[in-house]
Formats: structure tokens, sequence, C-alpha cells
């Protein structure tokens, strides 16, 4: 799958039932379990079991886990609520009519410990032919390797000319999208303001936003 190491292959069936059977889980949730995925299996395991890397500090192994869809969509609930069940890092592949789709999200430990992973917004790639698919082993340890696979994923929206971390990167990310919004919102409530004073406040606010995105 995707030019990984031979010794990385799992290729273990889950059944998706596990993912919402003894689980708080919505019945409308269980419904997108049961309508939009087909099968799931565990691809590959990326570790310092299975690769020549060293072991990364926050990251411990990286799954690989293909989802066969029955309709060209998949819920992004579904995948975080996977992401929550299990203590490791992964990679999603969609896979829908031989055209397949990468998807993951920033994931960290959560303070509280217990093995509990706070899930990060999603970054997907568009759908393409797996040997399109722009998912290649880069690093010499576990974490870096995972780094890679979140930029590859992301592309444009994590680049950074800068030798910022990941976590940095993703931050940024975040703050462009909640400025973007801002930005948005801003420029409606000017087009609605019929008071000249109040205008002219909305647009210096605005300008300071619009200077504030251009240097990120």
């Amino acid at each position: 799958m995707i030019g990984l190491p031979k010794s990385t292959e799992f290729n273990r069936r889950i059944p998706k039932q596990k993912f919402y059977e003894n689980l708080a889980v919505s019945p409308a949730l269980k419904r997108v379990f049961i309508d939009q995925i087909k099968v799931i299996y565990w691809k590959n395991k990326i570790a310092v079991t299975t690769m020549n890397l060293a072991a990364g500090e926050t990251v411990t192994e990286i799954e690989i886990f293909e989802i066969k869809l029955a309709e060209k969509k998949l819920d992004e609930s579904v995948l975080r609520q996977i992401d929550k069940g299990i203590p490791y890092h992964i990679v999603f592949l969609l896979e829908y009519d031989e055209k397949y789709q990468a998807w993951t999200a920033y994931k960290e430990a959560a303070a509280s410990g217990d093995n509990a992973f706070k899930v990060g917004a999603y970054y997907h790639t568009e759908w393409l032919e797996e040997s399109e698919l722009p998912l290649k082993i880069d690093g010499l340890n576990v974490d870096k390797v995972y780094e890679n696979f979140v930029r590859q994923i992301a592309r444009d929206a994590l680049q950074t000319e800068n030798q910022e971390s990941l976590k940095e990167s993703i931050e940024r990310d975040n703050r462009r999208k909640e400025l973007q919004k801002q930005i948005a919102a801003l420029q409606q409530k000017v087009r609605k303001e019929k008071q000249l004073n109040k205008q002219v406040q909305l647009n210096a606010e605005l300008k300071k936003l619009r200077k504030e995105l251009e240097e990120l």
C-alpha cells in the first residue's frame, strides 16, 4: 500500500462495529458507520519494530487505515471517533471507486494523560489514484516521519520557510483560518453599516486583521 516497506504490512480487517458497539456513540453516528463504510483495514504499522527508524519522543507508532466507502463521502466525526479510540497516530486512506483521499489530523497527548489524545482539525488530499498519493517515508525517527506525513497531506496549508515545529505550523494555520473568518464577518458588517464613523472604525479593524494575515 502506497509503496510502504513490506515489513510494515499488517493487513488486518477491523469490524466497524468495534468503533460504535459498547461505546457512547450517538444513534446518528452509528448510522454513519453503517451507511457510509463498507469495511476498514488496518494496512500498515510504522514503528521502530517494523522499520529501521529511531524512536520518537511523542509518536510511538503510525497506523495506516484504509476505509472502503459505500459512497463518495465520509462524515468527519467517524474519523474523529476512531482517532479518539486508538492511542496511536493514524493516517486514513479513504477509497471509493478505486480513487483515494489521504486524511490525518494533528494528534497530541492530552494533558490528562492516560493514553488520552487531543485530535485537531483534519487535513486531506483531493481524490487521487493510489500511486499519486503524496505519502513518502521521510525522516530518521517516527516523530519526523509523522510530521512529514501531515505536511505532505496538508500541502500548502502547512508549508513554511522557517524552521518551525509541526505544532507551530498547525497553530499558524489555525490562526490564519480564524483571521479569514473574522475578516469575512467584518466585511459583511461594513456593508450593512449605515453610519460613516462606525464604517471608519470597522475598516480600521479590517485593515489591522488583513495586515496580520499577510504577515503569517
